[in-house]
């Protein structure tokens, strides 16, 4: 027995070594997800898809949710398509304003520049600004007035039809923001995390547009002012282009991370009905962050 005792061992340490140098599988991968989210009151989806191999991850993916600002990548790219089709140029100026006709009623409604991200437009209200500008701080910095005054232009129902036609048949743009009355009537703006998904994959692969309108759109997404879930915990050379969207309860990301060897991948992060913001933030960079490790794993 003596005799046998030892090499036992040592196939049962040589198995152990080889079992920790494995990568991660995906399905390990989701449920140790799952094991964190679970952790906080609330819900939550995950869209996980490498732009390099096709693997894709998802949980909840299909659960609807309040859009809050991450209805405005899919704005930014219903202004390219129009621009591509000739209706106007990204160069072109308009009117900056504060009045809006709600989808309610018909009614006008003012933006409150103190629940707004961006505060210096209002600065400028009776003057002129590029098209680009204003969708540029549409992105990076999230101004409400900038969003609105863009939805005005290219028309929220467009929106929706173009993420029809990309497979994003639950992604719902219906207004601009600050609406009450639409709101409290029920009338949101709405995504889901594999729509979303879709959306920046579109943008990758350059269909959604054309290849000159996806890089505009990539170096928007990249100058993100509001870095808190999914670039929070990479590494400072991850580059990641993305849209954040936030209001009580509901903590969003989505974007496309990308590696200094090149890979890609797109990661989407969904919230609501959270108690604590900050605890809910805390666990989506996490979810993050687990995601960057087994994309980089070998």
């Amino acid at each position: 027995m003596t005799k046998h005792r030892t090499p036992i061992c040592l196939l049962a340490i040589v198995f152990a070594f080889a079992a920790c140098d494995q990568k991660q599988s995906a399905d390990d991968l989701k449920r140790s997800i799952s094991e964190v989210l679970s952790k906080q009151p609330g819900t939550f989806a995950v869209a996980f898809k490498d732009l390099t191999t096709g693997e894709e991850i998802f949980i909840n993916e299909h659960e609807l949710f309040h859009a809050a600002s991450t209805m405005k990548t899919p704005v930014m790219a219903e202004v390219y398509k129009q621009a591509a089709e000739g209706k106007f140029s990204v160069k072109d100026s308009i009117l900056i304003k504060n009045e809006f006709i709600s989808i309610f009623d018909g009614s006008t409604f003012s933006i409150d520049p103190a629940v707004d991200s961006d505060t210096l437009l209002y600065h400028e209200i009776g003057k002129k600004r590029t098209i680009y500008s204003l969708m540029y701080d549409m992105i990076i910095v999230s101004s409400n007035l900038a969003t609105n005054l863009i939805i005005e232009l290219v028309d929220a129902k467009k929106v929706t039809t173009t993420m029809r036609s990309i497979g994003a048949n639950k992604m719902q743009v219906l207004r601009g923001v600050e609406d009450t009355k639409a709101f409290e009537a029920g009338m949101i703006n709405q995504v889901t995390a594999y729509d979303l998904m879709l959306l920046f994959e579109k943008i990758d692969t350059e269909e959604l547009v054309n290849a000159e309108a996806s890089m505009a759109m990539m170096d928007i997404l990249l100058d993100q002012r509001f870095n808190d879930i999914i670039p929070a915990k990479l590494p400072k050379d991850v580059k990641v282009a993305h849209k954040t969207g936030s209001i009580t309860g509901v903590q969003h990301d989505s974007g496309i991370v990308f590696l200094p060897d090149g890979r890609k991948y797109i990661l989407v992060l969904l919230s609501k009905e959270l108690t604590d913001a900050d605890a809910g933030i805390e666990a989506l960079a996490t979810v993050s962050e687990m995601i960057y490790k087994y994309a980089v794993a070998e």
